[in-house]
């Protein structure tokens, strides 16, 4: 067995299988929620719901549905899963920047991560890309990425959400097709994403921008640090694909078409001068 976790900052943590087989935080966290019956902590403690932050991939809302566990979508922000583990309602989080956590501890954890996937592992008799691709057999995949654009002046970076949000919100937006190249998506919705914290009532606006497609697909967009320095424009893509076919390709090539239509709707490039992202994860 071959078995390799890079865990960093402490609290952060990344699962690469032999030869480097990267596992997306996504995925992970849908992992151990598909198989968190082996996990010691949990057989003692006993499971509750499990939940993730908006713009991380929703691999884990499928493991929720099939097993009848409590799911809960928040913003990012670690207080939120917080507020859900003190009122016992949430046993397992994580967030895409590589942050996972259980009800131990109200933080995240990322040694906890990797003893997690050690308990999976020793129980499946299985390698993590073994393990993925019978998740993926079962569940479906959701191909996901991020890209990062850094220090953007923050006036055409406003000005591009602002756009950005007015276009969405007109009512005449759902319904929309995009295409480009052999794919074409149906806005099913869209909004700016808006959470009330079921433990206290609390409301949290304006956290980010979402168009979701009538199969499932999402573009997220969020705009922070808009100060004197310059804004950071996060750009989110998760898409869902069910056939067994299309899980061993390469999630760039398959998210292609929708970072395409994410960026001619929102005319990032035009507005912010930015060709390519800081950072692509």
């Amino acid at each position: 067995m071959s078995f390799e976790a890079v865990i960093f900052f402490q609290d952060r943590n990344m699962i690469l299988g032999h030869k480097a087989f990267f596992v997306t935080p996504s995925d992970s966290l849908a992992v151990i929620a598909a198989n968190i019956d082996v996990i010691p902590y949990f057989r003692k403690t006993g499971v509750k719901g499990f939940s993730r932050s908006m713009p991380t991939a929703g691999a884990v809302d499928r493991v929720a549905a099939k097993t009848g566990r409590e799911f809960f979508e928040v913003p990012t922000g670690w207080k939120f899963f917080g507020n859900l583990m003190d009122a016992g309602r949430l046993s397992l989080c994580g967030e895409e920047s590589f942050g996972t956590g259980s009800d131990h501890i109200r933080e995240k954890d990322g040694l906890w991560a990797c003893l997690a996937w050690l308990s999976i592992l020793a129980a499946r008799k299985m390698t993590v890309e073994e393990i993925l691709k019978d998740h993926w057999l079962m569940f479906g995949r959701n191909f996901f990425t991020r890209y990062d654009y850094e220090n953007v002046d923050s006036a055409p970076a406003n000005q591009m959400m602002n756009n950005l949000e007015k276009a969405i919100l007109d009512p005449s937006f759902a319904g929309c097709l995009f295409s480009h190249a052999n794919k074409t998506y149906k806005v099913a919705k869209a909004d700016n994403f808006e959470y009330t914290d079921p433990i206290d009532g609390s409301i949290s606006k304006k956290q980010g921008l979402r168009i979701i497609f009538e199969d499932g697909s999402r573009v997220v967009f969020r705009l922070s640090g808009t100060g004197s320095s310059g804004a950071t424009i996060r750009l989110y893509i998760d898409s869902y694909e069910a056939e067994e076919a299309m899980h061993s390709l390469n999630a760039q090539d398959v998210l292609k078409p929708l970072v395409e239509i994410a960026l001619k709707i929102s005319q990032l490039r035009e507005l912010t001068g930015r060709q390519e992202p800081t950072v692509i994860t």
